[in-house]
């Protein structure tokens, strides 16, 4: 059984770093890719940046670009996701998910999820 853990998430200043790890287990992915997701509350969960396992396939919101970087260590099956300048609209539960095949922004095409961490940027 696959399992996502996600950690890192934490309070910070505006302008403040965060880096979140997710932890796969259960499965070597050889393909497909990981997915980052947040969701603030009362609104829908959204795409943040996805990495594909093999190869440097990087997909980004554009509300992050620059701003975030995603990652990935095979050899751990960890996927990251370092948060600079960070915003208090980046305030969320930030979920991690893997894909088996593929690389995109669509929730509904990813199979495994975490169960989110969150992360809280005051002003």
């Amino acid at each position: 059984q696959v399992q996502l853990v996600e950690s890192g998430g934490g309070l910070v200043q505006a302008g403040g770093s965060l880096r979140l790890s997710c932890a796969a287990s259960g499965r070597t992915f050889s393909s497909g890719s990981m997915g980052w997701f947040r969701q603030a509350p009362g609104k829908e969960r959204d795409f943040v940046a996805a990495i594909t396992w093999i190869g440097t396939d990087t997909y980004y919101a554009d509300s992050v670009k620059g701003r975030f970087t995603i990652s990935r260590d095979n050899a751990k099956n960890t996927v990251y996701l370092q948060m600079n300048s960070l915003k208090p609209e980046d305030t969320a539960v930030y979920y991690c998910a893997a894909r088996l095949y593929g690389l995109g922004y669509s929730s509904g095409n990813y199979h495994y999820w975490g169960q989110g961490t969150q992360v809280t940027v005051s002003s």
